[in-house]
């Protein structure tokens, strides 16, 4: 309960620190499900404040899918919250790009740099060439 009156955990990742605080491992699970039934638990409640928490914070939907992934979401849940999630990811990369960068790269080697930290944020080579090309001019 302490862990959840905290921030959302998803199943997967409380179940992991439950292990890690030593917990027995028969408990779990059936503790889990007592969570959730009482909606105290919600994997949908606790993808949705990720990727907000994470989108606010410049990220893309790259580095969020993957980070959930590797956290034990199931791939199909986190692409029903990326989609549903409501963000114009364009709009953040362009948000992203405006605090880091002054302008439009002039050169190759300035648009390599750009769209190295662009891509390290976790957005999309086509999202990156879509912010350039309504910026040109």
């Amino acid at each position: 309960m302490d862990l959840l009156a905290r921030r959302e955990h998803g199943r997967a990742e409380l179940s992991r620190k439950l292990r890690q605080r030593g917990a027995p491992a028969e408990l779990i699970e059936p503790a889990l499900d007592r969570l959730a039934e009482e909606g105290l638990l919600s994997d949908s409640r606790y993808l949705e404040s990720f990727i907000r928490k994470r989108a606010m914070a410049g990220c893309g939907p790259l580095r969020i899918r993957e980070e959930l992934a590797q956290s034990g979401v199931p791939r199909a849940a986190i692409e029903q919250a990326l989609a549903q999630s409501g963000f114009d990811w364009l709009e953040q990369a362009r948000e992203v790009w405006r605090r880091k960068f002054e302008g439009a790269p002039q050169d190759a080697r300035e648009r390599a740099k750009q769209a190295r930290f662009l891509s390290y944020r976790g957005f999309s080579a086509e999202q990156i060439g879509r912010l350039w090309r309504g910026t040109d001019g």
